[in-house]
Order: structure tokens, then C-alpha cells, then sequence
């Protein structure tokens, strides 16, 4: 084989190598000696099949084999030729021209290796903020929603109706075509009225009911609903009034503050105070660094830094870009994209620049983090998802399950390293 690498920058490698036909043949002779030794054919016995009808028999793939073989001595060659260690290839050659011809195969290869970079003095590219304040009125209406939301519910004395906002406790059973189903029964439960926890029409139509009344509610289960063999289907809950509750008015007593604070006996109403200001401060630098001080410092180093990058890691991006864009796409707006190679070029270019200040901005924090000693281990990755599936009222295992399915933590931890990595050089805790 001829066989040619160029380092075209420090990021890419070009080889351009000539397959011969006799290559080819080579390595389908010693292929096939190989699995004559094993192959069992009718009329031979093992091990004593001839190579001629070794090669009859399984020609396409000890071709397919061959020509994989010699592939990868084209790659092995470059390697060694360059003085490439392995480590410093990123994902896999692709090929830029792969022809036969009569006397073999011309073959084009790019390589992709790790970007060199230098990057110092970055602190100085740190956008500068103003510590958030908080303002008396919003530490008044978050006290107030606090002090709401945790108010005790006081039995309701008076003969009257549940309301929105009440709590019920109450049996119920129900029943699909007049049959009973697993998990439609239960006594003694508490419901907050307007909580949206039971299926549609359900809590509207408890609304009304005193203390020791019965009704039958009607209701239909969603059409996505859980259960396959209820969704869709209607069915009657005969609930039971056994005692409703009203939220009684709340104030920031000491027996709120142990409410609010369980566990700190020294803790009192300016401490529930100082942690409400605590948290609305959060969620203030929380936000500045979300939507300004976050995009900043990305085009800042993205701007101040340059180095060569991987061809092949660039037209992977590229191509997640287009494919998103596509999937929010119309049928018609598809349309003249189809077979279309001018229109689907147009397209990758005018997302190539996005696409290469991407893959900067990737391989600069993965730079920049090791560079700061940044890391985030699996356990912290599942703790993250953890909560921010608990708060938003998910099942917390299942959604880790979702997440390792897809292979999605990958893209989880790098986000946490780029923010442990921008809090510090912004100089927030985050």
C-alpha cells in the first residue's frame, strides 16, 4: 500500500493511501487459512477445508474483512508515522473518499486529535455584577406565601360545605362497570380540595358535601392514564365525609419558627427572616448567572482563545444542529430539503459557525476544568437529578432510570462542571 499522512493542522490529519487489488487479496487468503481451521463444510472433514472453497463460500465477507484489515494498517501506519498516541485521537477516522477502481481502492482518512490549547489569565475575562438586594416588600410576600403554605389545617366547627382549599378527610370506593378495582378504595384519606391530586371532575364535585354525606361521583380516567385497564374508562367513587378542615391564619410565632426551622432550639423570627433574604438572593444571582454572567464569560473565552479544532468533532455538531432543526421542522418545510444536497449544504452552513464556537466553547471548559481542578463524580450527578425531580414532582428513581437509559449523565456532568467551573471564575457560590 501507498500510503501518505499530513498533519493539516495541529487538530487533523490527512491520509491518502492506494489500496492494491494484491492487498486486498492478501488479506483474504489469510483470513480465509484461518477459518478453514474452524469451518465446518459437508463433505470435509474439520480443519481440512480446502482455502479455495473457503473463499467461495463466505467471498463477500472475507472482502468485507480484508478490506477493514486494511484499514486499519492505513491508520496504524499514520499513527506511527506522525508519532500519534492513541489517547490523543478523538473518536473515530471518517472517510473522506473511499473509491475502487480497477487496480484497488482509493482511500482519503481524516483524523482527529485532541486541540492544543493555551489559555491564561482567563480570570481577567470574569464579568463583573453587583450583589443583588433584597427589597422589604419581597421579603414581605415571600414571608406571607411562606407563612401560607405552612399554616395548620383546624377543624371546621360550623354546618357547612367543603371548600377550595379545605381539607377533607374521607372514605371512598370505586368502581368501573359496577366492579370494584385495585388500588379505588381507601378510608380515613386527606385531600386538599383544589390540590389537583385526583383525576379531573373529582375534588369539583366533592365541593359542597358536609360532614357525614355520601355521593357518588362520576369521572373518566384519562386516555393515558397509568393503568391500561382503567384508561379511558368511566367510573363511580362513592366518597364519605368524615371531617373537613379549614387553614387557619399563620403568624411567625415560636411555634411557626420550629415549624419552619426544625431541629435549631437558638433559632427565632429574625432567623427565618434572614434565611428567606438568603434564598431570594439565590435565586437573584441564580438568574444573573443563568441569563447575563454565564453567556458573557462563554463569549469571552470563546472570543479571547483560538486554536485549531477537529474537523470530524465539528461536522458532528453540525449534524446534531441540522437534525435538530429538522425535527422542529413541517412536512413542507422538510420538503425541498428532500434529495436536495444544495439546500441541505446551504443549511449546514448556516449553522456551522454556531456549531464551531460550540465545540470551542466545549473543549475550553473541559480545558479550563482541569486546569481548576474541577470535578463532578456519579453520585453527585444522581443527586442532582434526584432533586430537581423530587421538586418538580417527579418519581425520582424513574426519571434516573429515563436519564441512564438514554446515556444522558454524560451531558449532565459536563453542564455541572461548566457551572462549578464559571461560578469560580466569576467569583459566585453556586
Amino acid at each position: 500500500m501507498n500510503i501518505t499522512a499530513t498533519k493539516t493542522n495541529t487538530a487533523n490529519v490527512l491520509v491518502v493511501a492506494k489500496i492494491e487489488s494484491a492487498d486486498i487479496e492478501k488479506n483474504i487468503t489469510k483470513s480465509a487459512k484461518q477459518l478453514a481451521k474452524t469451518a465446518n463444510v459437508d463433505g470435509f472433514r474439520k480443519g481440512k477445508v480446502p482455502v479455495a472453497i473457503v473463499k467461495k463460500m463466505y467471498k463477500e465477507q472475507l472482502s468485507q474483512d480484508a478490506e477493514s484489515e486494511a484499514i486499519r494498517e492505513i491508520v496504524e501506519s499514520a499513527k506511527k508515522d506522525l508519532n500519534i498516541n492513541q489517547s490523543d485521537i478523538i473518536g473515530d477516522p471518517t472517510f473522506k473518499k473511499y473509491e475502487k477502481v480497477d487496480d484497488g481502492i482509493d482511500v482519503e482518512i481524516t483524523i482527529s486529535l485532541r486541540p492544543t490549547i493555551e489559555a491564561e489569565d482567563y480570570a481577567k475575562l470574569a464579568p463583573s455584577y453587583d450583589e443583588p438586594t433584597v427589597e422589604d416588600s419581597e421579603l414581605e410576600d415571600r414571608l406571607k406565601t411562606l407563612l401560607d403554605n405552612n399554616a395548620p389545617f383546624k377543624k371546621v366547627q360550623e354546618d357547612r360545605g367543603l371548600e377550595n382549599d379545605d381539607q377533607a378527610t374521607f372514605d371512598f370506593v370505586g368502581k368501573v362497570d359496577g366492579v370494584e378495582f385495585e388500588g379505588g378504595k381507601a378510608d380515613n384519606f386527606e385531600l386538599v380540595i383544589g390540590s389537583g391530586q385526583f383525576i379531573a371532575g373529582f375534588e369539583e364535585q366533592m365541593v359542597g358535601l358536609k360532614k357525614g354525606e355520601t355521593k357518588d361521583l362520576t369521572v373518566t380516567f384519562p386516555k393515558d392514564y397509568q393503568s391500561k385497564d382503567l384508561a379511558g374508562k368511566e367510573a363511580i367513587f362513592t366518597v364519605t365525609i368524615n371531617e373537613i378542615k379549614a387553614k387557619s391564619s399563620a403568624e411567625l410565632d415560636e411555634e411557626m419558627v420550629k415549624r419552619l426551622i426544625p431541629g435549631d432550639d437558638s433559632a427565632t423570627a429574625d432567623t427565618v427572616k434572614e434565611k428567606i433574604i438568603e434564598q431570594i438572593k439565590s435565586e437573584k444571582i441564580s438568574k444573573l448567572y443563568n441569563e447575563t454572567l454565564k453567556p458573557q464569560l462563554i463569549e469571552a473565552i470563546v472570543s479571547e482563545y483560538n486554536f485549531d479544532l477537529p474537523e470530524n468533532i465539528v461536522e458532528q455538531e453540525i449534524d446534531q444542529q441540522v437534525n435538530n432543526i429538522a425535527q422542529e421542522m413541517s412536512e413542507d418545510e422538510l420538503a425541498p430539503y428532500k434529495d436536495n444536497e444544495e439546500k441541505i449544504n446551504e443549511l449546514r452552513d448556516s449553522v456551522r459557525e454556531d456549531a464551531i464556537r460550540s465545540v470551542k466553547a466545549t473543549f475550553l471548559v473541559d480545558f479550563l476544568a482541569k486546569k481548576e481542578k474541577i470535578e463532578v463524580n456519579d453520585q453527585d450527578v444522581s443527586q442532582t437529578i434526584y432533586y430537581e425531580a423530587m421538586m418538580s414532582g417527579q418519581d425520582p428513581q424513574q426519571v434516573i432510570e429515563y436519564y441512564q437509559t438514554n446515556n444522558l449523565f454524560p451531558a449532565v456532568k459536563m453542564g455541572m462542571i461548566e457551572d462549578k467551573l464559571f461560578a469560580k471564575i466569576i467569583g459566585i457560590e453556586k
